[in-house]
């Protein structure tokens, strides 16, 4: 359904930008019907870079994006209009989506007039009743209230809701729930579970390893903009091959075992400019002469890529 076929991000910085910033380089992965895939990486990864493009929010540098087999690019006017049909997005911040002197069903007022104009007053009602109703809010609860009136989990529902009212087919979910205390976080998973099983595919941006392997059938690893490992989700949870997921599965605490004290995590910050070889080359413990060379995503066993001249070689 969406296919983003190498794609890349420049910003160009410093005072007359002639530095560059490589944010994204060279991703390739798919979203299939009725999938939920999580895009999994630590801050400045690239990860909320890949959800904005899909989302027309920023241009693509190289490569492209492909919704249904047209590159999003090409969508304008109507096509533009008629794509975001199909394709909205939620944000982690959920207050920031709302104007703080207007009541938050305002959102759903933007919706009607843009989308629906056509559409009779007591027939939207219905609709947007429903939408909300869905997304496991009461109407009469949250509607014609100011946004400090709702909580950061029923406005998170708002904007879910508002999605929903498109008929979406693909959701870009970046970070909804970090901001969330953790009885409301689940809530929202299993709403998003739940959205899944109606019909609606859906990207799941997170750095959290545990929420991912909870919620997805496919994982993306990236790491300075480059993609580590990817495939089943289970698969990548259970047996990393990666080094540096493994590096991130092993600093994720466990109830069942003591903290492992030799697990040394090194914050080095990633490289930012164009990636020669592997992105991971400067922290990582196997890293050999070859990894200055880019390694190319290879697929180790059935639905299970990586990118690494070690496991590649393993593996041969």
């Amino acid at each position: 359904m969406l296919k983003l076929n190498g794609i890349s991000k420049i910003y160009h910085t410093g005072t007359f930008g002639g530095k560059e910033l490589h944010a994204v380089n060279d991703v390739s992965f798919d979203i299939g019907e009725k999938e939920i895939v999580a895009l999994i990486g630590e801050s400045g990864s690239g990860k909320s870079t890949i959800g904005k493009m899909i989302l027309r929010l920023v241009s693509v540098s190289s490569g492209s994006i492909e919704f249904n087999g047209v590159d999003v690019s090409k969508y304008k006017g109507a096509a533009l209009k008629e794509y975001y049909r199909n394709v909205q997005g939620v944000f982690q911040d959920p207050f920031s989506s709302y104007n703080p002197i207007f009541k938050a069903d305002r959102i759903f007022s933007f919706i009607k007039e843009e989308f629906f104009p056509d559409v009779s007053t007591s027939d939207w009602n219905k609709k947007l009743n429903n939408s909300l109703e869905v997304v496991g809010l009461n109407p009469e609860h949250v509607l014609n209230k100011f946004p400090h009136q709702l909580s950061g989990g029923q406005l998170q529902r708002f904007l879910i809701a508002r999605a929903l009212l498109l008929d979406l087919k693909i959701l870009v979910a970046d970070e909804i729930i970090s901001m969330l205390d953790a009885s409301t976080r689940i809530d929202v998973l299993n709403l998003l579970a739940d959205l899944r099983g109606r019909g609606l595919s859906i990207l799941f941006i997170t750095h959290d390893l545990s929420l991912a392997h909870y919620i997805s059938e496919r994982a993306v690893i990236l790491y300075g903009g480059c993609t580590m490992e990817m495939g089943d989700a289970e698969k990548i949870f259970n047996k990393p091959l990666h080094p540096y997921t493994q590096m991130l599965m092993s600093s994720v605490p466990r109830l069942d075992r003591r903290w492992d004290k030799k697990v040394n995590v090194d914050l080095k910050a990633a490289q930012t400019g164009p990636i020669h070889g592997c992105a991971y080359y400067d922290r990582c413990p196997l890293a050999f002469v070859k990894c200055k060379e880019r390694p190319a995503n290879v697929e180790i066993e059935k639905g299970h890529f990586v990118a690494c001249w070690k496991v590649s070689e393993k593996n041969t």
